[in-house]
């Protein structure tokens, strides 16, 4: 798409509508896609982080935020904690969890599994798992496990009898050994993640190791789970994924399987492999907009269409889209506290095609850098919340619930300002239009909508809610839009009508 001039522009979009079919519409939900993804919002939890099922054992005590946990730091967290507050992301809005790892392993992350087929102790047992899986179906909340199956911890028992037996062990090639005997992970003669001798790389090629992790697999979707996030998939040959979604999808259908692909990922979403990856370009690029205003409001737009020409026809609807992650700096850090900046990116998030992601923390103000500072423990004192945030993701999340336009419409970007500021898009169904202006300038903006807004009567503006009304309701302003409306500095309004036929 060529580069657009820093004044106001409407842009056609051609490629949005389907050249074979006339009026489809060309980013439906692919039909591989579980039903339940693109009208879901997921809430990222690290459970050692997150909350005790003990009243009597804080995580977020005084002691315990003044430092940022390291990889062996156990804060103390457990299912059960989340079990407990289990009430408090149904009122957020909340429809999915993904959990980081829960199998056992020695650090407080889990990323270094030792045992694939149990729970880790710290953080509880199988019946724990199952009584969350139930309560949390009964609430409307799909749970979502991570599977790290690119490498194991050295305490898993495979590569402890390779360390014991060397060449005589029957595992010697379930991992990528140079030479024997095998040296201490300090100084590592084995193939391993990055370098690092704690996490040794499976030889996921091997028959033997292939069918393990494919029984695990098995044993851990008895227990109801609806899907799973996948660490490092590029890093693992895709034909172990091919029969590893086989089995996957045979046992539940409607299983959503999301990859950690980092950069682009159209060969991930061809329908054999994956349903959507964590959408970490669409962050990068939230980051430059609102964040660092590093990106104009037309370059933020060809990033975006750029990735929806390049991936398959409706697979940015399985996009788990997000704005931080345990392997992130904090959204809010990264705006240098700025919650406006925060609040608009968020706004964005739940009117973008996609399935949005809040990482636990983000909706009460947590800030923290990388990784360790990005794994704070959850803050659950109120006198230490931002109320006023939390209030706004409540409303945010719901507004996307309420309205399915927002949810599984078309996309098409319709207004660019590079001197404004301002970027406005539609969302399109076949029976409303949705508007949604956002604008990243110092200054008020005067924004023309009446010649991006192809609905007939009335149109509400559903974000942000007049005072009166409630937040869920259908009392919101009747407004027109065929005279120029005033937008503040990084506010966001989002206006709904009838299509037109």
């Amino acid at each position: 798409m060529e580069a657009l001039p820093n004044e106001a522009k409407s842009i056609p979009h051609p490629m949005h509508r389907s050249a074979s079919v006339a009026g489809q519409n060309h980013f439906a939900p692919s039909a591989s896609l579980p039903h339940w993804v693109c009208d879901a919002v997921f809430y990222q939890v690290m459970p050692d982080r997150f909350c005790s099922g003990d009243d009597e054992s804080p995580l977020s005590t005084p002691e315990r935020v003044k430092r940022a946990p390291s990889s062996v730091t156990r804060c103390g967290g457990n299912l059960k904690g989340i079990l407990r507050r289990l009430d408090y992301l149904q009122a957020l809005g909340i429809t999915a969890l993904y959990f980081t790892p829960v199998f056992a392993a020695p650090s407080g992350h889990k990323y270094d599994t030792a045992d694939y087929r149990s729970i880790d102790p710290s953080l509880g047992g199988e019946g724990d798992l199952a009584l969350l899986v139930k309560n949390a179906h009964a609430r409307g909340i799909r749970i979502i496990l991570d599977a790290v199956f690119n490498h194991t911890g050295t305490e898993f028992f495979a590569f402890k009898d390779v360390c014991s037996r060397g060449e005589e062990s029957p595992f010697r090639n379930w991992y990528f050994i140079h030479d024997f005997p095998v040296d201490p992970p300090s100084n590592p003669n084995y193939e391993c993640w990055w370098g690092l001798g704690a996490l040794p790389k499976l030889n996921t090629s091997n028959p033997e190791v292939r069918d393990y992790l494919y029984d695990v697999t098995r044993r851990w979707m008895q227990f109801g789970i609806d899907g799973w996030r996948l660490d490092v998939p590029n890093e693992v040959p895709q034909e172990f994924w091919t029969g590893w979604r086989h089995i996957v999808k045979r046992l539940r259908p409607d299983a959503y399987i999301v990859g950690e692909i980092w950069d682009d990922a159209a060969d991930w979403l061809q329908g054999d492999l994956f349903d959507g990856v964590m959408n970490y370009p669409v962050r990068d690029a939230c980051l430059k907009f609102f964040a660092k205003r590093t990106l104009k409001a037309s370059g933020f737009d060809q990033v975006l269409a750029r990735q929806r020409a390049r991936y398959p026809h409706g697979s940015i609807y399985g996009l788990l889209n997000l704005l931080g992650s345990h392997d992130t700096e904090r959204f809010l850090t990264a705006c240098a506290g700025d919650t406006r900046a925060l609040r608009l990116a968020t706004l964005f998030l739940m009117t973008y095609p996609g399935a949005p992601m809040v990482y636990y923390g983000d909706e009460v103000g947590m800030q923290g850098a990388k990784d360790p500072g990005c794994r704070m423990p959850m803050v659950w004192d109120r006198g230490r919340q931002d109320t006023d945030l939390l209030g706004f993701f409540r409303d945010v999340i719901h507004l996307r619930r309420d309205h399915e336009v927002l949810r599984r419409g078309d996309f098409e970007s319709v207004l660019c300002n590079d001197r404004t500021g301002v970027y406005v898009y539609r969302r399109t169904d076949s029976e409303h239009v949705a508007l949604v202006v956002l604008h990243t300038g110092g200054r008020t903006a005067r924004v023309d909508l009446s010649c991006t807004a192809p609905a007939s009567g009335a149109w509400q503006q559903v974000w942000p809610l007049p005072a009166a009304a409630t937040p869920h309701g259908d009392n919101a302003d009747c407004v027109s839009l065929m005279t120029p409306c005033s937008i503040a500095p990084y506010e966001g309004r989002v206006f709904i009508g009838r299509r037109s036929l």
